[in-house]
């Protein structure tokens, strides 16, 4: 990972918030996958936890037995999710890789690969660490995103993506790192997290008629869509 703009403080400046205002949205995603699967973990682990919003959401709704702990190398970061540990949530400021851990039940990665310079590397080494995995993955690879280029440079400049999917590309990748995926399903975030850019706000209403007549080519042709994925070690 391009360690230094999440440890010197460039990340922060560029996003004050975190994303907390997205992880609502995203721990309730999730919790629809687990639930659809009658997946109930007794030990989940996110790596990359940043403000550790989605941890904090998640622990409301997952049975009370639950124990969560998220990883996380900045600073910034780690001084918001300190202060939402309790009993059963805690953060470690560390790189999860280098640490010695119990084989967790689940594990999350949120938004998190697309900024590993090795990025099946890391997933490969990851693959032992957790029964199952959730991974989330933006979609920043499409038809418009080509014809306008501004928007692949602007998720590499303001939150550091190195990496651009499409579904096909990050289903290949899992694949590839030695993933069995078991569901996955598109995550509308052009529609449902909080926007404030003009193009995206315009596009609201197109998206929404066409995603419901074909999800595939929408997030192909317009974008503005993730891919939430289960997946286990494939052995």
């Amino acid at each position: 990972m391009t360690d230094s703009i999440y440890q010197d403080a460039t990340y922060l400046r560029r996003n004050p918030h975190w994303h907390e205002e997205d992880s609502p949205h995203k721990a309730r995603w999730i919790k629809s996958l687990l639930d659809d699967h009658r997946v109930k973990p007794k030990s989940v682990c996110e790596v990359g936890c940043g403000a550790g919003e989605i941890l904090a959401q998640l622990q409301i709704t997952c049975d009370p037995g639950t124990t969560f702990i998220g990883y996380e190398i900045a600073p910034d970061a780690s001084a918001i999710n300190q202060a939402k540990q309790n009993g059963r949530l805690r953060f470690a400021e560390e790189d999860f890789l280098e640490s010695k851990t119990e084989t967790f039940d689940l594990l999350l990665l949120i938004d998190v690969f697309e900024h590993v310079e090795d990025y099946i590397g890391f997933l490969r080494q990851l693959r032992s660490r957790a029964r199952q995995f959730v991974f989330h993955i933006p979609l920043d690879l499409h038809v418009s995103s080509l014809v306008r280029v501004r928007p692949l440079m602007s998720v590499r400049e303001s939150v550091g993506h190195l990496h651009y999917f499409t579904r096909e590309t990050a289903l290949a990748t899992l694949a590839d790192a030695g993933f069995k995926v078991i569901d996955e399903r598109f995550t509308a975030g052009a529609l449902e997290l909080p926007q404030t850019g003009l193009t995206t706000r315009l596009m609201r209403l197109p998206r929404c008629i066409s995603f419901k007549i074909a999800p595939v080519l929408t997030a192909r042709w317009l974008g503005g869509f993730s891919l939430l994925v289960l997946a286990e070690p494939n052995t």
